[in-house]
């Protein structure tokens, strides 16, 4: 009888733990405005502390910043939000203004980037 209770009890553990396996993606964003080791850091740093973000790994050779995450905790538009709020424009999301500001000198964009950004935009 306690061989049974115990296998019974097993069975339900196990099938608890089935049913309460998370689901991961992968994705990978385009980071252009990543210059340096310092901007691989802050990114990285800053997207660890998402809710469900597992692994982040900014490349600023390639400029692509991969990260893995639970999809049921976050998506790829508050992963993207959350580069812009750290103060780097991701995919097609634009860094926030601010957060831009308060980066080191060698974490900004080359001063010709900058004037052809502010020429493209509308007056």
């Amino acid at each position: 009888m306690k061989t049974f209770k115990l296998t019974v009890l097993f069975m339900m553990v196990f099938a608890g733990f089935s049913f309460a396996q998370k689901t991961t993606d992968k994705v990978v964003i385009k980071t252009p405005t990543v210059q340096c080791e310092m901007c691989k850091s802050r990114i990285e740093k800053y997207l660890t502390r998402e809710p469900g973000v597992s692994s982040v790994n900014v490349d600023y050779k390639k400029k692509t910043t991969t990260i893995t995450y639970l999809t049921d905790r976050n998506n790829i538009e508050q992963l993207k939000t959350a580069i812009a709020n750290a103060g780097y424009d991701a995919d097609d999301v634009t860094a926030d203004e601010d957060a831009y500001k308060k980066l080191p000198k060698c974490c900004k964009r080359p001063p010709a980037a900058e004037e052809k950004k502010d020429a493209s935009k509308p007056n």
